[in-house]
């Protein structure tokens, strides 16, 4: 397979319409053997590159687009991709000998990765610059081009081309070294990424249940660490090889006294011993689940010491200092609202958040976890008693956008997006969110729990609520969150006494939407008296969802064959037809 770029003497490098082109050549050509699942690979890995979203490219994303797997795919268990990409670069390697040796094109898909890399035969000449008031240029959308009809151009071999190239290659060498020992260019700067190692977390407490704590949230802060594209993660420290030049070393000890756990860390620059970040954190084991004070410590850390602003990136000064605890504390107030959701809870999470994202506006998470925060106003609006739904939707909007510059990437702020996209009626960007998000972090559970709610609410029902099963058989989110999603599952799927049995285990003490879930439950099971009683609370306590029940209901419930069973669920209950008819 050729391999050597012409690019390196014209820093050219094919167009989008030359690379669709050639994907087409190769799609339409007889001796490119892959069968059509590998031609759709092909085509889609090509399509999402030319768009910007190579970082999306793996494995979870590509089973779910392009080969139908649920969303319950694990890349672990299921290789089917790493097959398919394996047949596609045999595929293209035989294509490129037998049909494809004078195509100037070569597009090749990398082992170890799903991104395809694209660039000019070795032994063809680079497309001459265009003319002045040229009307050629890229498309807009290269996505358009991938099924045009094209012919192949012909193209004349390069006379004498070896001797040409080397002897290009020996004058480039000397006018380099020339400039060099003439000062006149220097060399590029190595940028060195500072490495991190994570040691074994120490135990005071109780030997057994300390130790599996310590082990479990040391391995959440190397995942959530290792997303961090800035950083390198050395996690054995017993291996002299790979923690040898490490910048820093994170050392932790977990503590547990009955019910009460408090984690200490700190962050010791490993050149003079200094200890640059430290905090503890504390959890109650009787208030939180385990695995979800593990993920909220671990975020917490990671935070700290790897964000954009942490104490990697940032100098050791006592404004700093304080700004950045300012911040973990934040971090703290919004996990702690969304397991306790009151008027309280939610009012000082928004104010310390605003005040995070005025001293650090360059903290893309602040942003992220702000966004959440204006949202529920809109979409807990009975619970939280907020009257500006619209106005907290455009401001969660902003929020997520600027999260969104500042670190597309992050699961966490791929999360927030999918929630406010959703909210915002872009069910197609808010899936596309939320399998990004589950793709970069399949093992946080409060993102499967999120995701699992919007594929099921869009009527990806099987998917979704396997997800859902998943985060509350760990434990995580605010108290009956996710089992009023398992009642509606348990609901559309006919099983009217399992969605019962859900419903009553929700949050029914003070959110109205659950008793409005429970109200076409029971009404649907014919269980009228039950149902009168939930329409009486809400009419008391919520007398705006009885005024907008189909309104409420097109917010989260997207299909509307769904809309309508849930509807006659109510009608069965008692509610007259021109109550919820549309306006």
């Amino acid at each position: 397979m050729r391999s050597a770029k012409i690019q390196a003497f014209t820093n050219l490098e094919p167009t989008a319409d030359e690379i669709c082109r050639q994907v087409d050549r190769i799609l339409t050509s007889v001796e490119f053997h892959a069968p059509k699942r590998g031609r759709n690979f092909l085509e889609f890995v090509v399509k999402e590159t030319l768009a910007g979203r190579s970082d999306f490219l793996k494995a979870f994303t590509i089973a779910n687009v392009v080969f139908g797997r649920e969303a319950s795919f694990d890349p672990q268990n299921d290789p089917v991709v790493r097959i398919e990409a394996g047949r596609v670069r045999k595929a293209l390697e035989r294509y490129y000998l037998v049909a494809g040796q004078a195509d100037e094109v070569v597009i090749t898909v990398p082992k170890g990765g799903y991104v395809p890399h694209f660039e000019y035969a070795q032994y063809t000449s680079a497309p001459a610059a265009p003319m002045a008031g040229s009307q050629k240029s890229q498309p807009a959308n290269p996505e358009e081009h991938l099924h045009h009809e094209t012919r192949d151009e012909p193209r004349q071999p390069v006379p004498s081309l070896r001797i040409a190239m080397a002897a290009a290659l020996a004058l480039l060498g000397v006018i380099i070294a020339f400039a060099l020992s003439a000062q006149w260019i220097s060399p590029p700067p190595v940028i060195s990424k500072p490495k991190v190692i994570v040691e074994f977390f120490a135990e005071n407490g109780s030997a057994d249940a300390n130790s599996d704590i310590a082990r479990g949230l040391r391995d959440e802060v190397i995942g959530q660490l290792a997303l961090f594209d800035d950083i390198i993660v050395v996690a054995d420290p017993t291996r002299s090889d790979r923690a040898a030049n490490a910048t820093y070393a994170l050392q932790s000890s977990v503590q547990l006294d009955r019910s009460r756990l408090r984690t200490a860390a700190r962050l010791v620059r490993q050149s003079d011993g200094t200890v640059i970040w430290a905090d503890n954190f504390d959890a109650d084991l009787q208030a939180q689940n385990k695995l979800a004070i593990q993920g909220s410590i671990a975020r917490q850390i990671t935070n700290a010491i790897a964000q954009p602003n942490g104490a990697i990136f940032q100098p050791d000064t006592e404004t700093t200092a304080r700004l950045r605890r300012q911040d973990n504390t934040c971090t703290l107030a919004y996990y702690s609202y969304r397991q306790n959701m009151t008027v309280q809870t939610q009012s000082a999470a928004r104010r310390c958040l605003e005040q995070a994202t005025e001293n650090f506006p360059d903290n893309a998470e602040s942003w992220a976890l702000l966004s959440l925060v204006y949202l529920d106003e809109m979409r807990f609006r009975y619970k939280l008693g907020t009257s500006s739904p619209a106005q907290s939707l455009d401001q969660a909007t902003a929020a997520i956008e600027r999260a969104t510059s500042l670190a597309p990437g992050n699961p966490h702020v791929l999360q927030a997006l999918m929630m406010v996209s959703f909210y915002r009626g872009d069910i197609d960007g808010a899936l596309k969110a939320g399998t990004a998000a589950y793709a970069a972090n399949p093992n946080d559970v409060e993102v499967a729990g999120e995701y699992g709610l919007r594929l099921a609410m869009s009527g990806k029902w099987q998917s979704g609520c396997e997800l859902l099963s998943i985060a509350i058989s760990k434990g995580v989110g605010p108290k009956g969150y996710y089992e009023i999603g398992m009642a509606l599952c348990a609901f559309m799927k006919g099983d009217v006494e399992e969605a019962e049995q859900w419903a009553r285990r929700s949050d029914l003490d003070s959110n109205p939407m659950h008793h409005l879930v429970l109200m076409s439950i029971l009404g649907a099971a014919g269980k009228l008296d039950e149902a009168g009683l939930e329409e009486a609370w809400l009419n008391i306590h919520a007398p705006s969802v009885m005024a907008n029940v189909r309104e409420e209901l097109a917010l989260r419930l997207q299909r509307p064959e769904d809309q309508e069973r849930f509807l006659s669920g109510l009608h069965a209950a008692g509610l007259p037809l021109e109550r919820l008819s549309a306006r």
